[in-house]
């Protein structure tokens, strides 16, 4: 018999929940506080005042996301496997969304001026990306094999 704190602190809700937490406080942290990563976004001079809207417009939405999956995640009765994958499904949107905009004709991951800071090969935003991605994926995947 699976108890509620057994519930409450499963690999599966770790994941994602740390994955919330990172969807919160990321973009806001790399897009506009943190000075060297800000001057690539909202703090960037050569954007114009709309591009900067959108970017804030993410950050907003990031946060929304990652709030309405924590609340989901952290309900006092633990997260059920259908609310964990209902906050998985909400915290894969940015993400998702990060990688599908390099799909759309004009865009790139970074401005020329900023062009070749990479990890393995790929932007840091790519990378970040593809890892929470997986980290979802394997929460789906580790509380697909319990019951429950």
């Amino acid at each position: 018999m699976t108890t509620v704190v057994s519930r409450n602190l499963s690999a599966p809700r770790v994941l994602a929940v740390l994955v919330a937490v990172i969807t919160v406080f990321g973009a806001l942290l790399a897009d506009f506080i943190i000075p060297a990563s800000a001057a690539q976004h909202l703090r960037n001079e050569a954007w114009p005042p709309h591009a900067k809207f959108h970017d804030a417009q993410y950050i907003a939405m990031s946060i929304l996301l990652g709030v309405l999956a924590l609340t989901l995640l952290l309900r006092g009765n633990g997260a059920t496997r259908s609310r964990l994958w209902t906050a998985c499904a909400i915290l894969a949107t940015p993400w998702l969304g990060l990688l599908a905009a390099m799909l759309f004709p004009g865009t790139a991951v970074h401005d020329p001026e900023f062009a070749g800071t990479t990890v393995i090969g790929l932007h840091p935003q790519v990378l970040l990306a593809v890892i929470l991605l997986a980290l979802l994926a394997l929460a789906g995947a580790l509380s697909a094999r319990h019951r429950g």
